[in-house]
């Protein structure tokens, strides 16, 4: 017979493992991907992007575009069509990201020229800020910890930290520093970096809202790495469902593209 101690501690030590099990956090990958899935419809969508610049809080420009995007058939990544709207001198525009292949066409000249998703579009935000992107798709992601971390309406959150390594040196940025609410998995603000690891911006997500099924953020605030009072706030309303053909997400199809 064992002793009365032993027979004790068994159901104590088990129960202690199986809530060890229990507790442990998600993988980084599993992290990631449950973020990307916030942040992005798993069907193809359109939206319209707002950005809006600011220079020590006052208001210095503007743009509006509509995104139209899928996931390519291969890969997983996203493809998105842009169309610039406003204002009126830019009306017309497109902007193409396939994979990391990104183009700009103007039907002034009737001409595509490729672009660098590092450029800058308007204020602190790219042109790949702008493309919907699949992150899980272009990043190693690693665990680096868990911390209380201050969200874009300034409340302390539980949250992942995901270090995240490009695996392509096409992308937008090398490195990302992403945390991740522990609670829900939605994105609560980034750091981007450049290849010399360079801070090039902060982001904020927020005003999370119902948008195709899921609350997501609407709106993201962009903080410029080496001066906080440069700000761009992106806005994304009128998320929609729709049928996007493949043929609009290539670039010999931008001169005949017409908005339905």
């Amino acid at each position: 017979m064992k002793p009365l101690k032993s027979l004790l501690l068994f159901p104590l030590c088990w129960a202690f493992g199986l809530g060890l099990a229990i507790a442990a956090p998600p993988s980084a990958s599993e992290i990631l991907a449950a973020s990307d899935a916030i942040r992005n419809p798993g069907q193809p969508f359109s939206m319209t992007v707002t950005l809006t610049e600011f220079q020590a809080g006052k208001q210095i420009d503007t743009s509006t575009l509509t995104s139209y995007s899928r996931t390519q058939q291969q890969g997983g990544q996203f493809s998105s069509l842009i169309r610039f709207v406003l204002p009126t001198r830019d009306a017309g525009k497109l902007m193409l990201k396939n994979g990391n292949d990104m183009w700009f066409y103007d039907p002034t000249n009737k001409a595509s020229v490729r672009l660098s998703p590092q450029q800058r579009l308007l204020g602190q935000a790219s042109n790949g800020d702008v493309a919907t992107v699949n992150l899980a798709r272009d990043y190693k992601p690693t665990l680096a910890g868990e911390e209380e971390v201050q969200d874009g309406e300034r409340r302390m959150r539980k949250a992942y930290k995901l270090a995240l390594t490009a695996v392509s040196p096409d992308v937008t940025y090398a490195t990302i520093d992403l945390w991740v609410d522990a609670e829900n998995n939605r994105p609560i603000k980034g750091r981007f970096y450049a290849e010399s690891s360079r801070l090039l911006k902060t982001v904020y997500y927020r005003k999370y809202q119902p948008q195709l099924g899921v609350d997501r953020p609407t709106e993201s605030v962009i903080i410029d790495g080496l001066n906080p009072q440069s700000v761009t706030l992106m806005r994304f309303t009128d998320y929609a469902a729709r049928n996007i053909p493949d043929t609009w997400m290539q670039r010999d199809f931008l001169p005949r593209f017409q908005p339905d």
